[in-house]
């Protein structure tokens, strides 16, 4: 008969073999950039997901110029309908551009409850996503911006202007970003989060999105009105046409962030939502 014998040495080196190979909560801050260093380096897999936004933008920005120019030219001595509609061209470019379907996915193939299953901080996930989405909005507006510096479009606040410009549209997006994990969190559906975009058409058209306010009239000049998308289009063309207009902009930033409070809100209660059913 063989006695095997077991040291407390080896019970203790056993159990510091155990304690080394367990995850340890790692920074929240890792946390955030691991989780969106994973979401930016699948941008270049998934370029269908944000290649249509250029093109819808270039496009509308295109062809809204060459139709409406003419027309427009009764606004004013030195309207400039090029600059006037850059901002338009972004706004179409930048909402609806996230990485909810990829979220989507993730929670489908189980990827999003394993991961919950590691120390990583439940609010990271959702904010590593946010800060990929962000700087995928800024990538985008840059097509625009060089076509419009290209046509001739110069913005009377300078490099500085450019630069609120593009954080004011990121901002923008991140905000209109939280319906889109929203549904994508509540369902688990790509086809309900593929349609969150369309949410956005309404809005912008009831606005003064292709002629200044001044020009509508009846119900759409009230619509306009109290349409948050446009003030966030007269704080943007503020930038590029007149100069720092502080109460333009306050308004902008006002509308950016009434529409981050609500889709954030709804963008967090759905992630207790699916935790809790994870």
């Amino acid at each position: 008969m063989t006695i095997t014998r077991t040291t407390v040495t080896d019970v203790v080196a056993s159990t510091d073999t155990a304690d080394a190979l367990r995850a340890r909560p790692a920074g929240f801050v890792h946390d955030v950039s691991a989780i969106a260093g994973r979401a930016l380096r699948a941008v270049p897999r998934d370029i269908e997901g944000v290649a249509p936004a250029v093109f819808i933008a270039v496009f509308f920005f295109v062809v809204n110029i060459a139709t409406l120019s003419k027309l427009t030219k009764a606004a004013g001595p030195g309207f400039d309908y090029k600059a006037f509609q850059m901002p338009t061209a972004i706004l179409l470019g930048v909402t609806g551009v996230s990485r909810a379907p990829a979220l989507v996915l993730d929670i489908q193939d189980g990827y999003f409850d394993r991961l919950l299953m590691t120390p990583v901080r439940r609010l990271a996930i959702l904010l590593g996503h946010m800060v990929a989405d962000v700087t995928v909005a800024m990538a985008l507006t840059v097509p625009v911006l060089a076509l419009g510096f290209a046509i001739g479009v110069r913005f009377e606040t300078g490099v500085l202007g450019v630069v609120v410009f593009v954080l004011m549209a990121a901002l923008w997006s991140l905000a209109f970003s939280g319906f889109g994990y929203a549904i994508a969190l509540k369902t688990g559906n790509p086809a309900a989060v593929n349609s969150t975009f369309l949410l956005f058409f309404p809005f912008l058209f009831l606005t003064s999105s292709y002629v200044p306010r001044s020009q509508l009239s009846g119900w759409l000049h009230t619509v306009a009105g109290l349409n948050p998308v446009t003030y966030l289009l007269e704080g943007l063309r503020s930038l590029v046409a007149q100069g720092w207009e502080w109460g333009a902009l306050g308004k902008a930033a006002l509308a950016i962030a009434v529409l981050g409070a609500l889709s954030m809100s709804l963008c967090f209660a759905a992630l207790r939502g699916r935790i809790r059913r994870g």
